[in-house]
């Protein structure tokens, strides 16, 4: 079996470390696997001396478990090693952790490397995680030598012989990890996940994650695993159809503008409506609100009920001195602040189509002679609009009596109204809770930040924002940041219904039973982030388990999204599943021919499915069908992109379209033109002809061209031409590579350049393809 190229890297961190706990089931014989190494044993440098004076494990024998739990060969060398605490059940006492890093060097350099990390109160692995990067090791192989099933075993053995008492109380979540679609690059992994059971129900906070590649090697491993925690007894619960029509009830869709970019290169914004995951109380129904939910709210009106003013249009050029007077005339500048820089910058907004330029300021402030503090702003050049502004400086020294956030709020609402009054009807202030900042002093605040969301037709548009900085203690404006594109909305258009929306959102999520924890952490009297908790623990000001009203888990039925190929979104017109990043329209399951069942290119017409380099009519593929031009280009680029629709420049959208057949608004645009640029095709007399029939020596031409030897190919005399028709085949170096290489095949030993293409024979080709390019890929000679 090869070794892979290129191993995932899949790094462990202190902060990954802090949410793994061993179970102690299995500690016993993991210790007694480390049998033979003296605790007493010197640390290797003076520097380890303290730390492991007091470590359950020395480092040495930390090593050696590693070692020997994952087979870590002797020319891995040790690199680094971390000791200390890891917290992850909050109701315990933590535990401590070697973090152990390995290295192998090749003529001085590092060509790979295998972190572990071993508990050593228990002498058990937490984390495993190998990354090779050695360019001189073969390539993985194309299609992987082991297939899911296959990985699963592996997987499972692994757990078997690490975490052998665990393998009875874990289930292998039959959602997680599941790809769709393989890879077409040929670095097949395998993700799994095996939740913990509790009662014949996950509790998907603990689990085992395992990653093996398509070659059968076990890339990663993490366990995380709580000792303490505590589960609700189980008692009378929804059933499922109950439970559905309460997160039915519960459900409550959004109108939200997404901006997207298709292949061609070209944005616009697409009406969508967004529906969050819903959780509710098994027995009750009731719902179960985020445990950080933001208490913040969007104020049911606009700043104002109408337009304050016009947008600001492209007029000349401002100048330094008149950029820099439109900031101070807008904010102020702090007494002593000093220009010390000033940058003009122009560039193409890719999204908008259109050329920009701005002015970016800085300035330094001055007290007594010595810098305390800094503003900076960056300007439109062509509007006057002032897009960011920042100012840092003591507010202490400035002085003042403070603001309330009343005040606040309604200074950040004057500011929003002035620099963006054509925007005024349609910004929303997002405001927080004021019995937040109750009891605290102005100097305890610090500065007080008021967000404003922008909505047209009744739609958030979530790739806008506006933002304002009110110092709580001068009541100055600290920071403004305007970032709204100036797109073409149409007038509201006819919607979908929040019903027909939840229905197709129901059918996006999966109902799932399962535990779940209800921590509420709390530090004098507030909730408080999981993160902060950890930090305070961590630094004394807190006891373990101190500040956690109930840390027993809950029965709950969630949505939890189903396994997806792809990014989607909900087109709020016409109810269609769209691609989040092309806007193309999708469905939620994979696409399945009907006519391809004991074809014998049954998978590789599958495979081409799958990424809808094959379109389906009615179902079917029409495997007999002959290939056209266009098809068999889309499936060319596809299969060089690793299955991904190509994407345009801007700029290039809006050149002139290389062909007089494939316009800009075809969906063969982006394909077409990539190839051009790749130069895969040649334009000729200005004709694709997207719907002409391929013969068998111009997809020779191709797949050769896409290889990189084309130049090579002209060659022909350098090549042992066998087929017994090659007075017939006029590319005979492109055919003979292809016939060689194996992607195409002769046919009682002739070529038949002039035999049109299946769409069955294309797809057979374009598999060995990938396996092919997978093998030749260190340096392909790409020249015509």
């Amino acid at each position: 079996m090869r070794s892979s190229r290129k191993w995932l890297a899949v790094t462990v961190s202190a902060a990954l470390l802090a949410s793994a706990v061993p179970a102690g089931a299995y500690a016993e014989k993991a210790a007694s696997s480390a049998q033979g190494s003296s605790r007493a044993e010197e640390p290797s440098s003076p520097e380890a001396s303290a730390s492991q004076a007091v470590a359950a494990m020395s480092k040495a024998q930390a090593e050696a478990l590693a070692r020997k739990l994952v087979h870590i060969p002797d020319d891995y060398k040790l690199q680094s090693a971390n000791y200390g605490k890891q917290m992850f059940d909050p109701n315990g006492e933590g535990f401590n952790v070697w973090n152990l890093y390995f290295v192998k060097k090749k003529d001085g350099k590092q060509i790979a490397s295998i972190q572990a990390g071993i508990n050593a109160d228990e002498s058990t692995l937490v984390s495993f995680s190998s990354d090779n990067y050695d360019p001189g090791a073969a390539p993985p192989s194309y299609p992987p030598e082991v297939d899911r099933t296959e990985a699963q075993q592996l997987a499972m053995s692994f757990i078997q012989s690490i975490a052998p008492a665990l393998v009875g109380q874990i289930e292998l979540d039959p959602y997680y990890g599941q790809q769709l679609k393989p890879p077409l690059n040929g670095d097949v992994v395998y993700l799994f996940r095996y939740n913990r059971i509790v009662n014949d129900l996950p509790y998907v906070e603990n689990f085992i994650d395992i990653e093996v590649d398509g070659e059968g090697h076990v890339r990663s491993y993490r366990l995380q695993w709580e000792k303490s925690v505590r589960f609700e007894k189980a008692g009378t619960v929804l059933n499922s159809e109950q439970a559905i029509a309460k997160l039915r009830a519960a459900a409550s869709p959004e109108l939200v503008y997404k901006l997207i970019r298709n292949t061609a290169g070209r944005t616009s914004p697409q009406l969508a409506y967004v529906l969050k995951p819903v959780t509710i109380d098994a027995a009750t129904g009731e719902v179960i609100k985020p445990q950080y939910e933001d208490d913040s709210a969007l104020e049911a009106s606009p700043v104002s009920a109408k337009p304050l003013g016009t947008a600001p249009k492209a007029g000349a050029q401002l100048s330094k001195e008149q950029a820099v007077q439109t900031v101070k005339d807008a904010f102020g500048l702090p007494k002593g602040a000093e220009l010390t820089g000033s940058d003009y910058n122009e560039y193409e907004d890719e999204y908008e189509g259109v050329s920009r330029a701005q002015w970016n300021l800085s300035w330094t402030v001055k007290e007594n002679g010595k810098d305390s503090g800094s503003v900076w702003a960056s300007v439109d050049s062509r509007t006057g609009q002032i897009r960011n502004y920042s100012a840092y400086t003591n507010s202490r020294q400035q002085g003042g009596k403070g603001v309330t956030y009343g005040e606040a709020k309604a200074k950040a609402v004057a500011t929003v109204k002035k620099q963006l009054p054509w925007l005024a009807d349609q910004l929303y202030l997002r405001a927080s809770d004021a019995k937040r900042y109750e009891g605290k002093t102005p100097e305890e605040v610090g500065q007080y930040y008021l967000a404003f969301i922008r909505k047209v037709n009744g739609a958030r548009v979530e790739y806008d924002y506006v933002h304002v900085g009110i110092d709580a203690v001068t009541g100055q404006i600290r920071e403004f940041s305007a970032d709204v594109r100036d797109l073409a909305y149409p007038a509201k258009p006819q919607l979908i219904g929040d019903a027909k929306a939840i229905d197709a959102w129901m059918d996006y999520y999966r109902v799932e039973l399962t535990y779940q924890k209800q921590h509420k952490y709390e530090w004098n009297g507030e909730p408080i982030p999981v993160e902060k908790y950890r930090v305070l623990v961590a630094a004394g000001e807190i006891r373990p388990g101190e500040g956690i009203p109930d840390g027993e888990t809950k029965l709950v039925y969630r949505l939890v999204p189903k396994t997806v190929d792809e990014p989607v979104f909900l087109d709020a017109e016409s109810g269609q599943w769209r691609n989040l990043e092309t806007g193309e329209v999708t469905q939620l399951e994979l696409p399945q021919a009907t006519d391809v069942e004991g074809h014998p290119a049954q998978r590789e017409l599958e495979l081409m499915v799958a990424y809808r380099a094959l379109d389906l009519e009615d179902g079917k593929v029409r495997p007999e069908a002959v290939i056209t031009r266009g098809e068999l280009i889309k499936m060319l680029v596809l299969s060089m992109n690793s299955g991904r629709p190509p994407r345009l420049y801007e700029a290039a959208s809006q050149a002139k379209a290389s062909f007089n057949d494939v316009a800009a608004d075809s969906e063969l645009f982006a394909y077409v033109e990539t190839a051009v640029q790749q130069n895969l095709i040649d334009i000729g007399d200005g004709s694709f002809n997207p719907e002409g029939k391929v013969d068998r020596e111009e997809m020779a031409e191709l797949i050769v061209r896409a290889l990189g030897y084309n130049t090579l190919a002209n060659h022909e005399e350098l090549f042992r031409i066998e087929f017994s028709d090659a007075a017939k085949v006029e590319r005979k170096g492109q055919a003979a590579i292809a016939i060689g290489l194996g992607i195409m095949d002769t046919v009682d030993g002739k070529f038949l350049p002039d035999r049109e293409v299946t769409r069955g024979e294309a797809a057979a080709s374009f598999f060995r393809f990938l396996r092919v390019s997978s093998e030749l890929r260190e340096a392909p000679l790409r020249n015509g």
